[in-house]
C-alpha cells in the first residue's frame, strides 16, 4: 500500500487543490481517499486502470464534499503562469475569479467533464470510467462547455485564456 501512496499520493493533492484551494485541507483530503481506497480495495476489479479507479474515488468525494459546503470550481489557480508585476498578478487574480464563475454556471454534466480532461488530464475513456457517460457523451459535453464558456468570457480578460 506505501507504493500506491507514493506512486499516486501527488495527484490526488493536485485533485485535492483544486477542490479546496489550500494546502492543509487538500493534505486532509489525500488522507481520507487512501483510508477510503484501502478500505474499498476489495471492490477494484481490474476494469480499468487502477489510477482511474482511485481518481473516480477522489473525485466523488471531493464533490460530495463540495456539495456539502457549496459549489466551487475546480480551476488551478496554477494553471495561469505566476506573473511578477502588482498589475499582472491582479490580471491572473481577476483572469481566476472570471473563470471559477463561469465555470461553476456550467451545468454540472458539463462541469464534470471539463474538470477531469481539463484539469485532471483524463482521458474520454477514463472520463467514462469516472463518470459513467459514453464518450461521445463526454465528448459532446467538453465541446459544449468549451463553447458556453468561449460566450460567457467574451468581452473579458479571460477571453485570451486559451486553455479552454
Amino acid at each position: 500500500f506505501r507504493i500506491i501512496v507514493n506512486r499516486y499520493q501527488n495527484h490526488i493533492f493536485s485533485i485535492g487543490m483544486r477542490f479546496f484551494r489550500n494546502e492543509d485541507d487538500s493534505d486532509d483530503y489525500v488522507q481520507d481517499i487512501f483510508l477510503k481506497a484501502f478500505n474499498e480495495l476489495g471492490s477494484y476489479r481490474e476494469r480499468a486502470p487502477f489510477r482511474v479507479w482511485l481518481i473516480r474515488i477522489a473525485y466523488n468525494y471531493g464533490i460530495n464534499i463540495v456539495k456539502s459546503k457549496k459549489s466551487q470550481s475546480l480551476i488551478n489557480e496554477d494553471e495561469l503562469s505566476d506573473e511578477s508585476t502588482p498589475e499582472k498578478s491582479h490580471v491572473k487574480d481577476e483572469t481566476i475569479a472570471i473563470l471559477r464563475k463561469a465555470i461553476d454556471a456550467l451545468p454540472d454534466k458539463y462541469r464534470i467533464c471539463v474538470d477531469l480532461f481539463f484539469f485532471t488530464g483524463c482521458k474520454y475513456a477514463d472520463i467514462m470510467e469516472i463518470t459513467g457517460y459514453p464518450v461521445n457523451t463526454i465528448k459532446s459535453n467538453v465541446l459544449r462547455a468549451k463553447k458556453i464558456l468561449r460566450n460567457k468570457l467574451r468581452g473579458t480578460i479571460a477571453e485570451d485564456y486559451h486553455e479552454m
